[in-house]
C-alpha cells in the first residue's frame, strides 16, 4: 500500500485508491465481490431513502420496526432476510427485483 498517493490539501487515503490497490489481493477480491451484492442494495436503500428526506427513525416507523434495525441494515452488521428488505423496500415505495445470472 506505499503506492498510494495522498492529497496535500485533503490529507489522508482516496477510497478509489485504496480499493485499486486492495482488488490487486486475490483473497481480498474474493471476498470484496461475494459481499458486492448486500452493499449495493444496502446502498440503494440509503439512497433511496435520502431521496425521500426521510429518517431512519421514520422509515422504521414506516416498515414496523426499530430505528436500531434500519441502523444496522445500513451499517452492514445485519443479515437481513429477503422479507425485511421486501418490507423496507415497500415502505419507500419501491419494489425489490432479485435477478439469478
Amino acid at each position: 500500500m506505499d503506492n498510494l498517493k495522498t492529497d496535500t490539501k485533503n490529507p489522508g487515503v482516496k477510497f478509489d485508491d485504496l480499493k485499486t490497490q486492495l482488488m490487486k489481493d486475490e483473497e481480498f477480491k474474493t471476498e470484496y465481490e461475494k459481499l458486492k451484492p448486500r452493499y449495493e442494495v444496502i446502498s440503494q436503500i440509503v439512497e433511496a431513502r435520502k431521496e425521500m428526506h426521510m429518517t431512519q427513525e421514520e422509515l422504521a416507523l414506516r416498515s414496523g420496526t426499530r430505528k436500531s434495525n434500519i441502523s444496522r441494515l445500513e451499517s452492514g452488521s445485519y443479515n437481513p432476510s429477503l422479507d425485511f428488505l421486501i418490507k423496507i423496500a415497500k415502505s419507500l415505495g419501491k419494489d425489490i427485483h432479485i435477478e439469478i445470472r
